[in-house]
């Protein structure tokens, strides 16, 4: 009992760790815990994010929390459209990569990125200019979308980094490698939690830039 335990902890182990096996040559059942364990890791500190901001941003104000929470509401049409694109690109990558045809899964990958780019441009310009309409539409009332405007703003121009952020891990899911997509989560995680506390609070040297 003990050593088939142990075995399976070598296995989660070795899945986190990153495989370059062909998952087209291996048992599906491997296959599937090798690709899953890293997706379950990542989806949980891809939920992190939301949860270590408010923890922060409650610190600050009510207003602060409610512009939070406002924004991610409306923010969250952007992940969807980042899930959905990079699920195609996870597709079409898993797709070319299974056809041993890896130079096509890099022209299917960067296509994607352009593609996600351009809809990720068009989300920014959009966002930053009507940020406090979002606000506004979402029933803040106006001392909220005050203070809280820069904030919706700022998220919406930068929302380019959380649609590559799904594409690109998307597309290292589709070429069979997981575990890098679940360790850029890592270590956006860490900077989040390192960051969030200095420019928010604006601790030593940051405290000249807030």
């Amino acid at each position: 009992m003990l050593q088939r335990i142990r075995k399976y902890i070598l296995f989660l182990q070795y899945a986190i760790k990153g495989t370059n096996e062909d998952l087209t040559n291996i048992k599906i059942s491997r296959a599937i815990i090798l690709l899953s364990v890293p997706m379950v890791l990542e989806m949980v500190m891809e939920s992190l994010f939301a949860v270590v901001d408010v923890f922060f941003v409650a610190q600050v104000s009510t207003n602060a929390v409610a512009t939070v929470g406002l924004t991610e509401s409306v923010i969250t049409i952007v992940y969807s459209l980042g899930i959905g694109l990079s699920m195609a690109a996870t597709a079409m990558v898993a797709r070319r990569i299974g056809e041993k045809k890896k130079k096509e899964a890099s022209h299917t990958a960067v296509q994607a990125i352009i593609l996600t780019l351009a809809v990720s441009l068009v989300l920014s310009v959009a966002g930053f200019i009507y940020g406090e309409d979002v606000l506004r539409l979402m029933g803040g009332e106006e001392e909220l979308i005050q203070e809280g405007k820069w904030y919706t703003k700022i998220l919406f121009a930068s929302n380019g980094t959380i649609m590559l952020l799904f594409l690109i891990n998307g597309i290292f899911r589709g070429a069979g490698n997981a575990s890098i997509a679940m360790r850029a989560l890592w270590i956006s995680n860490i900077l989040n939690m390192l960051l969030d506390p200095l420019f928010i609070f604006g601790w030593g040297q940051f405290r000249l830039w807030v």
